[in-house]
């Protein structure tokens, strides 16, 4: 029973042409929710075994909001669009819940001290992130003909939710950019070379519209990884992007460096890029439009981090002359 239906997702999700890693968050959920109800089938399942499920990780497992949703996804999916059965409603189920926390930001000095420690790649993925606010999965998927060195932008083409934008490119990192495109260069006529070598992964409507893309330079990753691999869907030997894991160790261990104390990740690049453009007079609009948004309240709470600290506001304590 469950491999075929297993299989059933996969192909499903691969009609829709989801990402590889929306394949693998997917089946991991959907197979959770199997084993929690001792693989029953789910079309012997309704509404009242999936609110179960959610309220367990919930509860039990004290999940985060963001994965509860991502389960919940990843079931409807199944239930919806692999066997084309109704879900149900699930708008007054309990939801897991968590304080909304702050975003990690980091101040200019703590940025510069940051970049000391840097070199090679994740220099300039910094740069980057830093620069022009790009998530880390966005940052290793850009292509070489992403750069736009005479408008000194970026085009991020596999943003989240599948959205485009435009976003800024510093004049700063225009000479790393130069030196990175020139070693893609050299692994991209190397892999020309190879007889077993089937062109960079491009998706499914893209590879489509354009069958010799694969096999151009501009298609190539910004960030290839080093070794080849082997395509799990179709079997094909690719040069693929690094791993987002490769940045995440790059930047903690320059972070730890530093001797930055704050929890700091790549992600708080990307949130300190939006509060420097905010500190700097940007209009809100304009920094949504940066980072992608699809909601303004999404980036007002940037609006919220540079009022941290009561900034503007005279302490009562100061009045009273202890020293």
């Amino acid at each position: 029973m469950k491999p075929k239906l297993m299989q059933r997702v996969r192909e499903t999700i691969r009609a829709k042409n989801y990402s590889m890693r929306t394949e693998e968050t997917y089946v991991y959920w959907i197979l959770n929710f199997l084993r929690f109800h001792q693989l029953k089938h789910p079309e012997t399942m309704n509404h009242q075994h999936i609110r179960n499920f959610l309220s367990h990780l919930a509860i039990k497992r004290n999940v985060a909001p963001s994965t509860q949703k991502t389960a919940l996804n990843a079931i409807v999916f199944l239930f919806r669009q692999v066997l084309g059965m109704d879900p149900g409603d699930f708008s007054d189920f309990y939801r897991a819940s968590a304080p909304r926390k702050l975003p990690t930001v980091l101040t200019q000095d703590e940025v510069r001290s940051l970049f000391r420690h840097l070199d090679g790649i994740g220099k300039l993925a910094a740069a980057i992130m830093y620069g022009s606010g790009l998530r880390v999965m966005e940052t290793v998927r850009l292509r070489v003909h992403d750069i736009d060195f005479e408008r000194l932008t970026i085009f991020v083409r596999e943003g989240k939710g599948r959205k485009q934008r435009i976003t800024t490119l510093a004049p700063e990192t225009c000479d790393l950019l130069n030196r990175q495109i020139q070693y893609v260069e050299s692994l991209f006529e190397l892999d020309k070379l190879r007889n077993d070598w089937d062109g960079v992964y491009l998706p499914n409507a893209l590879a489509k519209k354009y069958p010799g893309a694969p096999f151009d330079l501009g298609w190539q990753y910004l960030f290839p990884a080093r070794q080849f691999s082997t395509d799990p869907r179709s079997d094909k030997k690719r040069r693929h992007h690094i791993d987002t894991s490769t940045l995440q160790r790059s930047i903690k261990s320059a972070v730890r460096a530093a001797g930055v104390r704050k929890p700091a990740t790549c992600h708080s690049l990307r949130h300190s890029f939006a509060t420097h453009l905010l500190e700097r007079g940007a209009d809100i609009r304009t920094i949504q439009a940066q980072l992608g948004h699809t909601n303004l309240s999404t980036t007002e709470i940037y609006t919220h981090v540079i009022n941290r600290g009561g900034h503007g506001v005279r302490s009562p304590l100061s009045d009273l002359n202890l020293s």
